[in-house]
């Protein structure tokens, strides 16, 4: 579905991505690891179209996504949830939503805003509060849920636990993997490396800007170095 090929990113002289190659297949859950650094923000918004490669190809079902804005990303089928949320905190949880839903011109979006609130029904009890005023847990729930609003084929999340206590981490991720159910296919950068393994079904391990290790997610948990490394062992 997702191809990534030999991508090569600079911020000014810094090489911050040096070749990546990787591919999401249609329905997966794919996960990106690796240390603060190692390249794995940049990955998803060099996919987004938030970042311009040097050299390589984004690819969307065979058709390449490189040099294309952002928001023309959005229209080919790909919602990028960023690391720290970004959401409008200005906006009642509704704006925001409805925010998600801004290049649509179907009637299905009352559908979709239903969907979102049986997924979060927290949010359904915020509908018109500021969302600036709403918890951390609440905030990545509608950074999730507003990204659904466009209907993405590809959803990218990065960091989705992060600043978020235990409880609260593990509500997240039981709702990643029902997106996921319904049919929405998932990149997913994470630190905490135990879940999202548990979660995905294959990953990438980035370090400094390269891929170091790739696998199927139960081979990755088994792999001497990546135990070592990520999972503290």
């Amino acid at each position: 579905m997702l191809t990534v090929d030999d991508l090569h990113v600079y911020y000014g002289e810094i090489h911050a991505l040096k070749g990546v190659a990787l591919e999401v297949r249609r329905g997966e859950i794919v996960a990106i690891l690796g240390n603060n650094g190692a390249g794995k923000t940049t990955t998803l918004k060099t996919i987004s179209g938030l970042l311009a490669p040097r050299r390589g190809v984004v690819a969307l079902e065979g058709t390449p996504l490189t040099g294309l804005p952002a928001h023309q990303v959005v229209l080919r089928g790909i919602a990028h949830v960023p690391e720290g949320r970004r959401i409008f905190n200005r906006l009642t949880v509704r704006e925001n939503l409805l925010m998600g839903a801004y290049p649509r011109k179907d009637s299905g979006i009352d559908a979709d805003l239903d969907r979102v609130f049986a997924l979060f029904p927290r949010l359904k009890e915020r509908i018109a509060q500021v969302a600036g005023t709403l918890s951390g847990g609440e905030q990545q729930m509608l950074a999730i849920a507003r990204a659904l609003m466009a209907r993405p084929r590809l959803l990218l999340l990065d960091e989705p636990s992060m600043g978020l206590a235990p409880v609260l981490v593990e509500q997240i991720f039981d709702t990643i993997r029902d997106i996921n159910r319904q049919g929405t296919t998932i990149l997913l950068v994470e630190q905490n490396a135990a879940m999202a393994l548990a979660l995905a079904h294959r990953g990438y391990v980035l370090e400094t800007g390269a891929i170091a290790f790739a696998g199927t997610a139960a081979a990755l948990a088994e792999a001497p170095d990546v135990r070592r490394a990520y999972l503290g062992e």
